[in-house]
């Protein structure tokens, strides 16, 4: 994602000239494969574990998160629309940051996992989607709910998005 350029890289090369970006006006969402192409290098799918007062003392939270920068909130709520799901965010101290979060289990049963199962991700992206798939597959079968099967849930996310070996 271009944020810009940073205050310590503007203090280091005065001599540069930032130009203005240009306003890409998206009108719609062409087709699910651009939509691939796009989650591929816009998106992230998370595991989040938070304490709970369940028998294992954890919840499991899945996550999945389109980001842009603010001046893409068009592009931002022309995908809300078309996943006909999420909740859209600013996010940052500053908020030039616009998320796209869908956390409801069954718009990411339901919606995410068959639009991606369709039409494939890209390199890393789709080894996060698959780990993503099984950990949802996990949680839909009751299998996050006992030490042993949140365990397994652990060791997956442990090797996704950055953590990932290969």
């Amino acid at each position: 994602m271009n944020w810009g350029l940073s205050e310590k890289f503007k203090t280091e090369f005065i001599d540069h000239t930032p130009i203005s970006r240009p306003i890409i006006e998206t009108t719609n969402i062409p087709d699910p494969n651009w939509l691939a192409g796009f989650i591929t290098g816009e998106s992230n799918f998370g595991v989040y574990i938070q304490k709970s007062n369940t028998k294992i003392g954890h919840q499991v939270r899945l996550k999945f998160i389109i980001s842009q920068h603010e001046r893409d909130i068009k592009l931002m709520n022309l995908l809300k629309q078309y996943l006909e799901c999420g909740e859209i965010y600013k996010k940052g101290s500053e908020k030039k940051v616009v998320e796209l979060v869908i956390t409801k289990i069954t718009d990411i049963t339901n919606i995410i996992i068959p639009l991606f199962t369709n039409n494939s991700l890209h390199g890393m992206k789709q080894l996060d989607f698959l780990d993503f798939c099984k950990i949802a597959k996990l949680m839909g079968e009751g299998k996050h709910l006992p030490l042993e099967g949140f365990d397994l849930i652990l060791s997956i996310k442990a090797n996704m998005n950055k953590s990932r070996l290969i």
